[in-house]
């Protein structure tokens, strides 16, 4: 979100602000992630296991904080905002302010000249970074000084914080990483052992085993971090990973408890030893209808623009399939009620700010198969004697699709069988992972021939990508555009993209938070998308003696480890 004069203010030293001891009068931080690092350049990160491991070393700019805004504990000397000029009034720049004296671990200074290096290096599409897709839109990022830079977007962007921030904003030493590019990249010993400005330094990697930390005794707080060494482990599984933190509890962190949900709910409330963290993030789980007509006898017009579909244009046997949805039975059986989500909906969950308190009075958020019967009903659709329901030849027979995944598929069956109760005729069908979001696969998201799939998709702190790219009309995927446009359900509402287009140029927060609800709730009214769950962003085992840990969904877990005591 772009901010305006009330950011969060950094203590002098640039962390969060948390109290901590003398600097290294810990022991050792023992962190289990139970997916193995496979390098330290967080650039070229295949998951949160090299990203998170990667930032105990290396810094953005600036961190997301649990609320979605920017936190002053990087190497940024203050957040910009509009009111102290740090953001342009259209959104087209950012300009960062450096911490002076800021040294690398190796002991050479911190410049500007390092921040405009990592947007070369990251930017150039011939280095494939991971982290690519923060820099769509990006013009350029320009020193002003040794201590300034501009990060200038090709057009106005509400998300200014969008490049250089968060998980996948870290700066890299220019010094280090200048023998790293083009043919040289696939080689780089850097990746293996960064030079950062973090609180900690690598001793030594064991690809796929363990990293092994020291302080960094350049990091710019003089009583930070508090532990003296940090081992990350990794190796094992989620099940092995829950037991260590709450059973044994032989580790300070565990990351991403992936188990059984009564197990592990039961495991926390009798351990001794650790704590279970949850934190809601900013995906939901969603049912998404297809506004095209998916019809194989179509050939190549099948689910494309402007066809529309045989059943789902009538708003009734929308609201039916809305009502007759039951998200609290999901949010209970499948997402272990609270632990790995929780049911909304609303398709815009988070931030809190955002999140429209309106969605529980509306008659599509309330399961109730009787009220979606009348619905159907009222507008003449009749059930045969097979118990699906017709209107003149077009039955409601649905074919639902989503990926390969146990969740997903009991979803499928619970949906299912409500719909069916009241008329539908449901097939369901699950394509491999690996090929349902890719958007040459005839099985897939993107090409949607099928009439309802499930899914999540979320966004960034500030919502505008998010709703623009999923339900605006100029977004819609269709051949013409290989299917790369995020629009999957071909929906189009002509009051939709005008609430869209007014959030790309509103610079008061409170009046776009207003707009961002007011989108939220016409494609909830309008049954553009059934929303099921918030999905939780992050699970994870934290020691009762650890303090300090406060985790982000916008954010790496390791965010703020300079601040973790005990």
């Amino acid at each position: 979100m772009p901010q305006q004069g009330d950011t969060h203010t950094p203590a002098p030293s640039g962390s969060s602000g948390a109290p901590v001891s003398k600097r290294g009068q810990g022991g050792d931080l023992r962190i289990l992630y139970w997916q193995a690092p496979s390098t330290l350049n967080p650039h070229l990160a295949t998951g949160p296991q090299d990203s998170d491991a990667a930032r105990l070393v290396l810094e953005p700019l600036a961190s997301l904080g649990k609320d979605g805004r920017a936190i002053a504990n990087g190497l940024a000397a203050e957040i910009p905002t509009v009111a102290n000029g740090g953001i342009a009034r259209d959104f087209t720049s950012v300009t960062w302010k450096l911490r002076q004296g800021v040294k690398w671990s190796d002991g050479t200074p911190f410049t500007a000249d390092d921040v405009v290096f990592t947007y070369q290096y990251q930017c150039n599409p011939a280095m494939a970074a991971t982290t690519f897709a923060r820099c769509d839109g990006v013009e350029s990022v320009v020193a002003l000084d040794a201590n300034a830079v501009v990060v200038t977007y090709r057009s106005a962007n509400p998300f200014v914080f969008q490049w250089g921030v968060g998980p996948e904003g870290a700066i890299l030493n220019k010094d280090q990483y200048k023998g790293c590019l083009g043919a040289k990249a696939a080689d780089c010993a850097a990746d293996k052992k960064p030079i950062g400005t973090g609180p900690y330094k690598v001793r030594d990697f064991k690809v796929g085993n363990v990293v092994t930390y020291d302080l960094n005794d350049q990091f710019r707080d003089p009583n930070k971090p508090f532990f003296r060494t940090v081992t990350f482990k990794a190796g094992t599984d989620a099940d092995a990973a829950a037991r260590a933190i709450f059973n044994a509890g032989d580790i300070d962190y565990a990351w991403n408890l992936q188990v059984d949900p009564n197990t592990l709910r039961n495991m926390a409330a009798s351990s001794q030893s650790g704590n279970l963290v949850t934190v809601l993030g900013s995906n939901v789980e969603r049912v998404e209808l297809n506004f095209s007509n998916p019809s194989a006898s179509l050939g190549d017009k099948r689910s494309e623009p402007p066809t529309t579909h045989p059943f789902f244009t009538d708003k009734a046997v929308r609201r039916a399939l809305a009502m007759a949805t039951n998200r609290e039975a999901i949010a209970q059986r499948v997402y272990g009620d609270g632990i790995f989500g929780k049911a909304t909906c609303n398709i815009l969950a988070s931030p809190e700010a955002m999140s429209s308190p309106n969605t529980k009075g509306f008659g599509v958020c309330k399961f109730d198969l009787a009220a979606a019967s009348a619905e159907l009903d009222q507008a003449g659709w009749v059930k045969g004697a097979d118990g699906v329901r017709a209107k003149g030849t077009t039955k409601l027979k649905i074919l639902f699709q989503t990926n390969v995944s146990t969740r997903r598929e009991n979803t499928q069956l619970l949906l299912k069988r409500d719909w069916e109760s009241i008329g539908f005729a449901v097939d369901t069908r699950s394509e491999p992972f690996s090929s349902f979001f890719l958007s040459t696969s005839p099985g897939g998201a993107s090409r949607f021939f099928a009439d309802v799939q499930t899914y999540a998709d979320g966004g960034d702190p500030d919502p505008t990508a998010y709703l623009s790219a999923a339900w605006t009309t100029e977004q819609i995927a269709s051949q013409a555009n290989n299917w790369l446009l995020g629009n999957r359900a071909r929906y189009s509402n002509q009051e939709f993209d005008a609430l869209i287009a007014q959030l790309r140029v509103e610079a008061d927060p409170a009046k776009r938070a207003q707009l961002a609800i007011q989108a939220n709730d016409l494609l909830i009214q309008d049954v553009a998308v059934i929303p099921l769950i918030q999905r939780s962003a992050v699970t994870s085992g934290i020691a009762k003696s650890l303090k300090g840990v406060d985790p982000s969904p916008w954010d790496s877990e390791m965010y703020n480890v300079a601040d973790w005591t005990n």
